[in-house]
Parts: structure tokens; sequence; C-alpha cells
């Protein structure tokens, strides 16, 4: 059984995962999960209401969702009352402090659903809801610790670091159940994290230490999982999240996504578009890009940081789907690097890492170099197409401040000339809709932003580009448990639940 410090801490996904897990081992598994609180529902093949999440884990474990993996569902129909679905069907209407007050009398429900599916079922996966240290709530509990002791379950303890303050949660959390429930908390799981693991280290180990139980794994991030959300309550109003085209017309102004990236430079270079009537968002999580008209990667101080920064925070991945979708992106200077297959520094002028993985939508690779270019150039549009259509030829100036050369074939976006010798640079592909370039200030070149907002908006006003052969993006369940697997020590998990035996399969 899964429990967590709070609402919406991740349990629901994370239950989804071990569903499709155990079902990849063979195993006949279940969800279950004794009272939701969601109008998003889902109607099982018998006509029956459950919530939308466990429908969800019934589906990653490869079963058809029934009534009893959710016996109750709450739909909330104000500020006080809830309509009370029971077995799937209307039960009737229940003031808050009504419902409290009967919960007793749906416990027979509750418990012969989940002895049903344990009869019927290898595994069952449970899942809590809210924290099951509510003081003030706990003796009329049908969904928490009650459950796990019916069940005879051991309770692997959730929190989200991405919330903040998961250490207080969870050592707060234990502190608060009696000690009978407190011994049934086998483990510990962090879920949600951004960054550098080693840097969570010692807290990890305090945390065992004062909790007394081990940490079983650290779950990071992963954006867009591409499965159904419980409710509205994990879809927060987000200034940066953008709407998707066919909800804007041309009248709207183009909306441009640069990434803030932590040693951001030159950010400047993107004042022309804003001058010229675009609105541009500065975005640090992979879910504030909405559906963009341009995305812009700028410049940087530091790249290969702040490339490993990118792909850690899982922008990247978010990036290149929306590429293959067919969102333009714009990358300059050191945003340009970052769009290439890789970036190496041999001499570890920027990085202790020989070599950076990029984003691999250009055919390029960057090697760092300790002497830095930095030059005023000038020149003209070599590779007029895509972003830049009808701008082959116009004329361009603008600088340079960069370490390193890059390398790669085909037709360069620009030709320019500083000191007297003229020299290529930038690249494009995808029919010139993903480009790259050195040169801080092309923007401010009035002819290439009209140029570009020109082609950006006929965009926007087409259906919609044909992408064949975009990558089909395979199981969204199988891509969860990979995750989930990879970052969860199993068989200890497998171990300290009583369940030794699963560890082989």
């Amino acid at each position: 059984m899964l429990q967590g410090t709070g609402s919406s801490v991740g349990k629901s996904v994370l239950c989804a995962a071990l569903c499709r897990i155990f079902m990849r081992r063979g195993l006949s598994v279940a969800p279950f999960k004794a009272q939701n609180m969601s109008n998003n529902a889902f109607v099982t093949a018998a006509g029956g209401e459950i919530s939308r999440a466990q429908a969800v884990q019934a589906e990653a474990a490869g079963v058809s969702p029934t009534v009893e993996m959710n016996p109750i569902l709450l739909k909330p129909e104000g500020e006080f009352g809830s309509q009370v679905v029971l077995l799937g069907r209307v039960w009737g209407r229940l003031r808050a402090a009504d419902y409290l007050r009967r919960k007793a009398l749906f416990w027979t429900t509750v418990e012969e659903s989940l002895y049903s599916l344990l009869r019927r079922f290898d595994v069952v996966v449970v899942e809590g809801a809210g924290s099951p240290a509510e003081v003030n709530l706990k003796a009329g509990d049908i969904v928490n610790m009650r459950i796990a002791q019916a069940a005879d379950a051991s309770v692997f303890l959730v929190g989200d670091i991405d919330r903040g303050g998961v250490f207080a949660s969870l050592i707060g959390t234990l502190e608060l159940l009696e000690p009978d429930e407190r011994d049934r908390v086998r483990g510990l799981i962090i879920n949600r994290f951004r960054g550098d693991q080693s840097l969570l280290e010692p807290g990890l180990r305090f945390l065992e230490q004062r909790a007394a139980r081990p940490v079983l794994g650290v779950v990071p991030y992963l954006p867009d999982l591409g499965l159904a959300e419980e409710d509205a309550a994990t879809l927060e109003t987000d200034s940066h999240a953008q709407p998707g085209r066919a909800n804007r017309d041309a009248a709207t102004p183009l909306n441009i996504a640069a990434l803030r990236l932590p040693r951001l430079a030159n950010y400047d270079d993107l004042d022309p578009l804003q001058r010229a009537g675009a609105e541009v968002h500065w975005i640090d999580d992979p879910s504030h890009f909405g559906q963009p008209d341009l995305i812009v990667l700028p410049g940087s101080k530091n790249t290969a940081a702040d490339l490993d920064w990118v792909h850690r925070r899982g922008l990247g991945a978010a990036l290149v789907e929306l590429v293959d979708r067919g969102t333009p992106v714009l990358g300059l200077c050191g945003g340009y690097q970052m769009l290439g297959e890789s970036l190496e520094d041999p001499e570890g002028v920027e990085s202790d890492q020989p070599a950076t993985a990029g984003l691999g939508l250009l055919p390029i690779k960057t090697v760092l170099r300790r002497e830095k270019t930095t030059r005023q150039s000038r020149g003209r549009v070599k590779a007029g197409r895509g972003l830049f259509a009808g701008a082959d030829g116009v004329a361009v100036q603008g600088y340079e401040i960069h370490v390193g050369e890059t390398f790669g074939p085909g037709e360069p976006l620009l030709e320019l000339e500083a000191a007297g010798r003229a020299y290529p640079d930038g690249r494009s592909a995808r029919s010139g809709w993903v480009v790259g370039t050195y040169l801080h200030g092309l923007l401010s070149n009035a002819a290439v932003v009209e140029a570009l907002r020109r082609n950006l908006a006929a965009r926007r006003a087409s259906p919609g580009p044909c992408l064949p052969g975009l990558p089909a993006r395979g199981d969204p369940y199988d891509r969860l448990a990979d995750h989930v697997e990879a970052a969860l020590d199993l068989p200890r998990i497998l171990s300290l639940a009583g369940l030794p035996d699963l560890v082989a399969r």
C-alpha cells in the first residue's frame, strides 16, 4: 500500500507504475482505493462509475476496471457537499459533516470489495488518500490505515520533494501515527525529484536515521506523462502555459517560449521580438511550454552546465517532442550549441564531463576550446527557408561571444565576414524550422524579424505541418514503469512487503 504525506504527492501515478511493473512479471494485478473524491469519473463495462485514477491504474495492470477497485466515489457538488457513488451507483448526497458521521455504514462495502480483489488477483496495489495523519479525521478513517490493517498490507510512505519540506512531511507524518500504525510503515519514497541526487544524500542519511526506516527510492520528476489526470486539483492556473493554435487567431500576438537558463546570457537578444509585438514567456519548467509559436534557446555563460540542467529538468525531452510535433525552435549562441548532437569539452573549459549529449535537433557537434571568440560580424542570410523564408540575401550584422567550434554537414544559415575574413555560421534543419546561430543581434535586423514574424504567423494560420515519420511515443505505462523501476529498490520493497518470491519474476 502506498500512503502519502498529503494529497497530490504522486501516489496515483506511482501505483499505476507498480501495477504495470507487476503485470510485466506475469502477475494478475488490481488497483484499489477505498474512497476517492473527484469529478473526473470513468464508466466501467458494466456501467458503474469509478474514479479516473483507478481506471488508469487498471489499464496499467492490463485488466478491465470494476467498481470494486473504487467502491466509494465522492463527486463534489459545492463547497460543503458531495454526491456519493457507492459501488458505481449514485447512493445519495451528503454534506461533509454528515458523510463523516456515516462513513462507518459504508465500511462493509469497502471491506467486501477489497477481499473480492484479494481473492481474484495475485497482487493488489492499494492507494491511500490524503494523509494518514489527519488527526481530526482518523476516527472515521476507511481509506488509509484501516485498509492497511484489513489487508494486512505493508505501507510505503510517499513524499513529494517538489512541493518543499519533504523531510519534515515524512518525519511529521510518522510522528503523528499511532505506534501500531507506525509499525506498518516499512519504508519511505521521495517523489518528483529534480536535480543532482548526490546533493540529496546527506538528507537521505539523516532521514533514515531519524525515521528508523529505509529510503527505498528517489523518483525523478517525469515530464509529460501522457496519462489522464485524476481531477482538476492537479491543474493549477499557470500564466506561462499558453493556449494551443486552435484557440488563437491571426490577431493574437505571437507566443514565444524562451528557456530561463540558470546561467542565462544576452537575454536582450529577444527584445526586438517583444518590440515587434510578440509575447515572450521565460520558462524553467516543461509544463509551462503550452503550445508556443516559437521556442528560443538563448545564450549561456556555461553551456555545458545549462545543457545538463535542461536535461535534468525535463525541458529537453519536452522541447524535442514539441519540435517533433511541428513547433519551430531558434538557438542563439549557447542555445545553438545545445541543439546539436553533442557538446565536447576535452580541456575541461566548462565542465569535468568530457562530453554532454545535445538535443539532437541539428546535425552538428561542438568542441569547446579555451580561446574565446569575440568579434563583430556582418554578412547576409544564406539559407532563407522555414523561419527565415523570403529573407535570402538580407544583410545582417551583430556580434559573437563564445568558446568552442561547431562542425557539421549542411548549408550554413549565414555567410559572415569579420576582419576581412569570410566564414559560414549557423545551421538549419527540418526545412528551416530548426535554426541555430552564433550571431547575437541577429534579431536586431529589422528585415530578419519581419520575415520571422510573417512566417510564424503564416504557419499558425495553416492547418498544421505534415510530419511524416513522426516517431511513436510508445506505451506511456511502460515508459512510466521503466522510469519508476529504475528509481526504486524493488527487491527490498518486495522483501519488506513479505513477498520475496516475487523478486525473481
